[in-house]
């Protein structure tokens, strides 16, 4: 049987031992990543995974270290806030002109975004959805249809893009009312590759060649293609998109935690729990279960019509079944229903492919081998979903 929260310590004031071991995690986050990106060799990307693993493994076996850090982190609320933020802000700066790593960064948010947008459906309702890729590639092409076509900007396209992908979201939500779980996934994986096909085929689309000379966007004058310069500081134009994608995913955080402690994020619980429970307590099981996927659906649409824009061209092998995929297992190996964890999956499974190149044609089997792996040290995820703790204020 499942147990609350262990000693999160809402009600504790920090202490100054709190603050150091948020400034300490985050500091060490941040440089773990910095030089997994800018490791070159083989044997030192390959050191860094099984320094990772060990770091997980020993939280598996130390809860209560575990514990202890998360508590520091919820004590420290508006604190650790601050200081990741003030971290993320000045990240491009540690890599100067290099516009490869800075574009692996904002790959990393977008895809974190759609994990998240994803994560709503599998890891708080446990509704599986093959059709992310999809979803994300109605966004892409709807914002990109709208600038080519009529000269729409990427702001006034934003929400078109958006509204597209939640009918599509709505559509498919409510055929799939009939099936559950097996045959729940076959619906949605059938609806993407329609999706696919029909973005391969229609010559509006521009067939298999997609669409290219997408605009890039511009805010107060600033074009996203142009160096971005601040405070006698000159950054690549990657910069620019790195914090359009950064402001996207904390967006997109507000509004998983909004909707986590809301009687939304109560009924999803309550399906993943038990759905015929759900519904004999009153929960509209249909309702629901449609709005996950419309939810889903209305975030990787922002986050396809960011993409659309930033890359430029877009094609339909972008937007395949093998996308959907590959974000199912970013939110299962980060953690389902932990926002945190799906950001941390996302990251790593994004940079991993990169990293493995030495490997060649093994590369997928050693992308494969190192998931398996993060999944016997944490098998509920490198974040595992943390269960709600009710408290009186009495």
């Amino acid at each position: 049987m499942a147990h609350p929260e262990r000693g999160h310590g809402l009600t504790t004031p920090a202490s100054r031992r709190d603050y150091a071991v948020v400034v300490a995690t985050i500091t060490a986050v941040a440089g773990f990543l910095w030089t997994f990106l800018v490791a070159t060799h083989t044997a030192l990307v390959v050191a860094l995974l099984v320094a990772l693993a060990g770091v997980f493994w020993w939280m598996e076996r130390r809860p209560a270290w575990e514990d202890a850090i998360v508590a520091s982190f919820h004590r420290t609320g508006t604190t650790a806030l601050v200081v990741g933020a003030a971290v993320a802000l000045a990240y491009p700066l540690a890599f100067g002109q290099n516009t490869y790593h800075l574009h692996l960064l904002v790959i990393c948010l977008l895809y974190s975004v759609l994990a998240i947008a994803l994560n709503f459906q599998l890891g708080s309702a446990n509704i599986p959805n093959f059709a992310t890729g999809a979803t994300y590639g109605i966004g892409s092409y709807s914002a990109a249809l709208l600038a080519l076509n009529f000269g729409w900007s990427l702001w006034a396209s934003l929400p078109v893009a958006a509204l597209a992908a939640t009918v599509f979201g709505f559509a498919i939500g409510l055929p799939s009312m009939r099936t559950r779980d097996s045959y729940l996934a076959l619906v949605t994986i059938a609806c993407g590759v329609i999706i696919h096909q029909l973005l391969n085929n229609f010559d509006w689309t521009g067939g298999a060649q997609g669409l290219v000379g997408i605009p890039a966007p511009t805010l107060f004058g600033h074009s996203f293609a142009r160096p971005l310069e601040f405070l006698g500081l000159r950054l690549p134009p990657q910069a620019n998109f790195y914090y359009l994608a950064l402001l996207l995913l904390l967006l997109a955080a507000i509004v998983a935690r909004r909707l986590h402690h809301s009687r939304i994020g109560l009924a999803w619980n309550a399906l993943r729990a038990d759905e015929a429970a759900a519904r004999a307590v009153g929960i509209n099981v249909v309702w629901y279960k449609v709005l996950a996927f419309a939810v889903d659906a209305f975030l990787a649409a922002f986050a396809g019509a960011v993409y659309a824009f930033y890359i430029g061209y877009i094609a339909p092998d972008n937007f395949t079944f093998l996308v959907s995929v590959t974000l199912m297992t970013m939110v299962i190996v980060g953690g389902m229903d932990n926002v945190a964890g799906v950001i941390i999956g996302t990251f790593l499974l994004t940079l991993m492919p990169e990293k493995l190149r030495a490997f060649s044609d093994y590369r997928p089997l050693f992308y494969g081998v190192i998931v398996i792996a993060f999944l016997m040290i944490r098998p509920q995820g490198l974040l595992p979903q943390r269960l709600r703790n009710y408290r009186s204020d009495s």
